[in-house]
């Protein structure tokens, strides 16, 4: 049985799923928590591998080119896919607009949820 992977989308309506559950395989212990989403994890599957075959020929799009049997300018196109996505995905996170401190100072921002903002990052 091959296994299938794993998707971010929903198979019966393409909303995107969220994880909940992590196991500890060595005691057992589950926590049951909605865990956020890396950006590259959320973007879907097809520019997740793409991502990956980028990384492995060290940014070579030329490299790639070669190993997938398509062109040049395919490739180039595929890649500015998947920035486009991931540039969405960083602007979906983004929740302040001008400086941390500012917020803070303004009341719009806690402190920790500064602090909290600026580890994500």
């Amino acid at each position: 049985m091959s296994k299938k992977p794993i998707v971010n989308e929903c198979p019966y309506c393409g909303s995107a799923m969220t994880v909940t559950r992590m196991t500890c395989h060595g005691c057992g212990v589950n926590v049951d928590a909605p865990f956020p989403m890396s950006r590259l994890g959320n973007l879907p599957v097809e520019h997740q591998r793409f991502v990956e075959m980028f990384v492995l020929a060290s940014g070579s799009l030329k490299e790639i080119a070669e190993k997938t049997g398509v062109s040049y300018p395919t490739v180039r196109s595929r890649l500015d896919k998947v920035i486009e996505a991931l540039r969405n995905e960083i602007a979906k996170t983004r929740q302040v607009k001008g400086s941390l401190l500012d917020a803070v100072g303004e009341g719009k921002l806690t402190a920790e949820e500064a602090a909290r903002i600026i580890k994500e990052i």
